[in-house]
């Protein structure tokens, strides 16, 4: 049974596909300095670097209803690497469901629905 296609732009999944190795990278990277520092702070410099990330992420998922869940790092409030982690996870999963929603077989190929 053929699934229902839901549309993107092709800017939004060239977005996607340039954003997605980045936050994965990202993700990691953060998941590893968690284990062993998880209270650390993060440098004004570091929050700055994952919102610009998560800032171009969030156009991508503008649509999606999911967006409501997802937060950006509040530099006055100097968050700790597991919060990072927990941003940067709740990011990775909205990713995937958008990969999944949008992505898929077009009955020749496996492609992006463009409408």
């Amino acid at each position: 049974m053929e699934r229902e296609k839901f549309y993107t732009t092709k800017e939004i999944a060239e977005t996607y596909d340039n954003m997605t190795p980045l936050l994965s990278a990202m993700y990691l990277e953060f998941k590893e300095l968690s284990k062993k520092k998880p209270d650390a702070a993060l440098s004004k410099r570091k929050i700055q670097i994952v919102n610009r990330l998560i800032e171009k992420i969030r156009v991508i998922l503008s649509t999606e209803e999911n967006i409501a869940y997802l937060d950006v790092l509040d530099e006055d409030d100097v968050p700790q690497t597991s919060d990072v982690v927990l941003i940067l996870s709740q990011y990775v999963a909205a990713m995937k469901a958008f990969h999944e929603k949008h992505y898929g077989w077009d009955g020749a190929n496996h492609k992006w629905f463009i409408g």
